[in-house]
């Protein structure tokens, strides 16, 4: 808009300096029209004679912006402002008609001249200098480039606080979905809204994310109802199990079956939870993240030494978030368990906890079958099993479960494409120690 503005003003401008142009050169042809007149008249009472006589006077009373000159047929100076006759110009017709008049320059100096041989062979040369109309025209010109030259600010800084103010707006709902994404939800931009199409951009949002958390709550509450209406009965039916005879074999599939659709509930009710808890800070508290990964290593280690792994730890001492300590070694006790319960004699697994600018990397990686390339879009979501692992104990809601947890922290995750084997990044935010 400001350029088009401006290119309007330009135009404009060009045309004004054209019409000034036009008008000076209109007068100056004028005033050479006044003189030519007067020395016609003169010529017509008493010829040549008259005629001297007038230049005569005009030389003497000349201002620098006039020229006249007289010669005689041989070439002879009668009267005049000059000595000599131009180089560029030829005399061109006769009469003081001022039709045809010619611009030469001399000296740097443009003049608008008539040249004309008179009766008898006499040339006749009366000239206006158009100094005065480049001296105009220069000044308005620089006029013109100081005005342009202040409207090219001008749109610039427009422009500039108009951009600053719609990316300030544009920036305030990119700041409320990033919000979002961390999960918070029931994240909302504060303040009154405008009547703009940015005040209704962001009523939209706001029913959007509405709606969005209203749904939310409602598959929260359905997913905890199924848990709990669900695991009671199973677990009055491990009580009645234990109380029949005889049948030990059968029993004992039964409890198995039982206590794994059990574990099932409690991982959809532990993900509800954190899915639930997720963008809020409530419960949090700092933990050495370093401590805790230790920790649950020393654990799993023994049992990955005695399936045949090779196992490595990497971890850097003194690293804190801020978290749930036992939501973090849920964290990395899924992915240990996984790992060991896939790979086989002679994989290796390393867990790998480094710092990285204001976020901790914590890496689990193994070598491996890995997880099919077609499985990797939906590796977090509920219940997702590759194939040939469902002759394998679970329920497919590890991943699931350490996506809801990690957006509980407000952790990022990652698959980093690798050679073979399986890897998953996770880059819980750094506690920064005040000094």
């Amino acid at each position: 808009m400001a350029l088009a503005v401006t290119i309007l003003s330009l135009a404009a401008m060009a045309l004004q300096y054209r019409l000034v142009e036009t008008r000076l050169m209109q007068a100056q042809q004028t005033l050479l029209t006044a003189d030519l007149n007067g020395l016609a008249a003169l010529y017509d009472q008493r010829r040549i004679i008259a005629l001297r006589q007038a230049i005569d006077d005009r030389a003497t009373a000349a201002t620098g912006d006039e020229m006249f000159l007289l010669m005689d047929r041989n070439g002879t100076i009668l009267a005049g402002t000059r000595q000599d006759w131009p180089e560029t110009l030829a005399p061109a017709g006769q009469g003081f008609t001022s039709d045809g008049a010619v611009e030469f320059i001399e000296g740097g100096t443009r003049w608008l001249a008539v040249a004309r041989d008179l009766p008898g062979g006499f040339p006749l040369l009366v000239a206006r200098s158009l100094q005065p109309v480049d001296d105009t025209l220069a000044a308005l010109g620089r006029g013109i480039l100081g005005l342009v030259g202040a409207l090219l600010v001008a749109g610039a800084l427009v422009g500039w606080l108009a951009a600053r103010s719609v990316m300030g707006r544009i920036n305030r709902i990119n700041a409320l979905a990033d919000r979002v994404a961390d999960g918070q939800l029931d994240a909302r931009l504060p303040g009154p809204r405008s009547d703009d199409e940015f005040g209704l951009l962001e009523t939209h949002v706001h029913a959007m994310l509405d709606r969005i958390q209203n749904l939310n709550r409602a598959t929260h509450r359905l997913s905890d109802t199924i848990a709990h209406e669900l695991r009671t009965p199973l677990n009055r039916m491990l009580q009645k199990l234990a109380r029949i005879a005889g049948q030990e074999d059968l029993t004992a599939d039964l409890r198995a079956e039982m206590r794994q659709a059990i574990r099932m509930f409690d991982s959809l009710l532990d993900i509800s939870r954190a899915e639930a808890d997720q963008g809020t800070g409530g419960g949090l508290v700092p933990v050495d993240l370093s401590t805790t990964a230790a920790e649950v290593w020393e654990l799993y280690d023994p049992l990955a030494e005695d399936k045949g792994l090779v196992t490595e730890a990497h971890i850097t001492p003194g690293l804190q978030i801020l978290g749930d300590r036992n939501l973090i070694a849920q964290v990395l006790s899924n992915l240990l368990d996984n790992a060991i319960k896939y790979c086989a004699a002679g994989d290796q697994l390393t867990l790998t906890l480094i710092p990285e600018g204001d976020r901790i990397l914590m890496r689990v990686a193994d070598t491996g079958p890995g997880l099919p390339e077609d499985l990797k879009a939906q590796a977090f979501d509920r219940f997702t099993r590759a194939e040939r692992d469902r002759s394998t104990p679970g329920h497919g809601l590890g991943l699931a479960l350490v996506r809801a947890i990690a957006a509980r922290h407000g952790a990022r995750l990652a698959l980093p494409d690798g050679p073979k084997g399986f890897a998953l990044e996770i880059r819980w935010p750094r506690l920064q120690q005040s000094d």
